[in-house]
């Protein structure tokens, strides 16, 4: 798959001992992709801080298209890394996470993209969804279209990132088109880790469970607004 990645690198001191991310955020607001799913939501950069200094990436032939980046500790070193949404113009969108390597930020690990250009993805949340000891992001795969809740599993095996699908299930959505905010998000109603959606229909609110590598789906009433998402 074609990259281009420019690094850009800023305050930062040689690495001695590991680095610990304490926020990031995306930068560079760039019209270039021209999808507009979510509104001033396309940037061509990021920058993470450490105590150390201040990193920053730019992106060529892509873009971040997203509401914030999400930091998550997915190796369990306890320093956590950065969870993005890329979308290449070509393919559409995908999950990619960041990390600092070598003394600048790269990508560690991505799973494959949409395909299509102007495909977008709305990442949902972050846990160890099945208490595996392996943390899962899970995320509406086109949620204007296709309408499926997905579950990836990430992990690092020593050196090596890791990166595989877990689950899927149809008819979830969790964001409508132009609307700046993700809706739902990965709660503890008191079985678990549970992922909160929308039916395809915006009608009825459903929490989702990894179970056996299966998502199982609970309806929790009607769909009356974002508020309406949450445990009951």
């Amino acid at each position: 798959m074609w990259r281009a990645f420019a690094l850009l690198l800023a305050m930062a001191a040689p690495v001695q001992a590991q680095e610990v991310v304490t926020s990031a955020r995306y930068i560079n607001l760039s019209t270039e992709y021209g999808h507009g799913a979510v509104p001033n939501g396309e940037f061509s950069g990021l920058e993470v801080t450490t105590a150390r200094g201040t990193y920053r990436v730019r992106l060529e032939g892509q873009v971040f298209e997203d509401t914030v980046p999400r930091l998550a500790d997915l190796d369990g070193d306890g320093a956590p890394e950065i969870v993005t949404v890329v979308s290449i113009f070509d393919q559409g969108a995908q999950v990619m996470v960041w990390g600092l390597r070598d003394g600048a930020l790269a990508p560690l690990v991505w799973n494959v993209p949409i395909g299509t250009r102007h495909r977008w993805l709305a990442i949902a949340g972050i846990a160890d969804l099945d208490g595996d000891g392996r943390m899962e992001i899970a995320y509406v795969d086109r949620p204007h279209l296709a309408r499926v809740l997905r579950v990836i599993r990430v992990w690092r095996d020593d050196t090596e990132w890791r990166i595989e699908p877990v689950a899927s299930a149809e008819g979830h959505t969790n964001h409508r088109y132009g609307a700046p905010d993700i809706e739902g998000g990965i709660v503890l109603c008191g079985q678990g880790p549970e992922i909160l959606t929308a039916d395809r229909g915006w009608a009825r609110v459903l929490a989702s469970r990894l179970e056996g590598g299966r998502l199982q789906t609970r309806d929790l009433g009607p769909y009356a607004g974002p508020d309406s998402l949450r445990c009951r």
